[in-house]
């Protein structure tokens, strides 16, 4: 007769299963729209990584506009593909880039990811392509290194360093935890920055895991389908990019860190500002859209009913309609 396992056996014989399946998952395909989406950019030499980057010709009569559009954690510039082209037929170039540790770019795991070094890649991605002058659009994570550009921007502009420096002609930021007080990370993301839990959680990352907790910041109206699940998850873990998120997520302790900077910019630019919002967004709920009234002003907003975090992907044609809207009011 075989002997009898204990419990604690059984439950390390299953644990073990679980991690060599975990750590020995192998990487989703991409999709060809992923792969078309690749095919169409660039890669740019940010201090010894690959950053990849779109900067498409658009149709405007205007060539001299120029957008930057900065996506959100944990995804990618393939978030801005559903408006790309209602862009390319206001501006005269439309530039995306993923960021350092996300979509197509490089991840090393030893890197130091901070707000400020996204910063400074943008900003060396501008020089590299001779842009002066730049409308911004964001999401996200986007939309706190934007922040940080802005108060730069208005750093130089103070110190009369006008020339050279990058001109910043609009910021359009949308459902991004500028207000550290009214951002709720989801589970998720609070467990993920864990001192030593969060990188071992990170190694257990899966498609299942990414799918369920990704569709929840979502309207239940405008839930991604199982193939738009599938693109995200595939650029999330490509070039193992889920062993690199919980280092990434360090943004949330840095935008407290620096919320005086990053909030105080927004109320005393003078670079015109707007917020597009998805009201059903649970990482950022209604209270973030009145704290953006009360500290911003003279900055404008359009509230989007039956939309979450995903604005851009889950209302693509009212959000263009809503950022070009804003964006038409001012010249390049």
């Amino acid at each position: 007769m075989a002997p009898r396992l204990s419990f604690s056996q059984y439950f390390l014989i299953v644990l073990t299963v679980v991690v060599a399946v975990c750590v020995n998952q192998r990487p989703p395909e991409l999709s060809s729209k992923l792969k078309e989406w690749r095919k169409s950019g660039r890669y740019f030499n940010y201090r010894g990584n690959a950053v990849f980057y779109r900067d498409d010709q658009g149709s405007s009569k205007h060539q001299d506009s120029v957008v930057l559009c900065i996506h959100g954690f944990p995804t990618s510039s393939i978030d801005w593909s559903k408006i790309w082209p209602k862009l390319k037929e206001k501006f005269g170039r439309v530039i995306a880039v993923d960021m350092l540790g996300l979509g197509f770019s490089d991840k090393p795991t030893e890197h130091a990811y901070t707000v400020m070094d996204q910063a400074d890649l943008l900003e060396d991605l501008l020089d590299h392509l001779s842009v002066r002058n730049v409308h911004i659009l964001t999401h996200d994570l986007g939309d706190t290194v934007a922040q940080e550009m802005l108060a730069r921007y208005e750093d130089r502009m103070d110190d009369k360093e006008e020339d050279g420096v990058l001109g910043i002609v609009t910021l359009c930021l949308s459902n991004g935890g500028i207000f550290p007080e009214t951002n709720y990370p989801r589970l998720t993301q609070k467990l993920l920055v864990l001192p030593w839990f969060g990188p071992f959680l990170a190694r257990f990352m899966n498609y299942y895991l990414f799918s369920r907790s990704f569709s929840s910041i979502f309207d239940v109206a405008t839930q991604p389908t199982t193939e738009e699940l599938q693109d995200f998850w595939a650029v999330v873990a490509h070039k193992e990019g889920h062993l690199v998120v919980a280092k990434i997520l360090d943004y949330m302790e840095q935008r407290r860190k620096n919320r005086e900077r990053w909030v105080k910019v927004l109320n005393t630019t003078s670079v015109p500002v707007h917020l597009i919002y998805g009201s059903s967004d649970p990482v950022n709920p209604p209270q973030m859209l009145q704290r953006y009234r009360e500290i911003v002003p003279r900055g404008t907003f359009t509230r989007h009913q039956g939309v979450g975090h995903y604005p851009h992907w889950e209302d693509p044609v009212g959000f263009a309609n809503s950022y070009l809207d804003f964006v038409s009011l001012y010249k390049a």
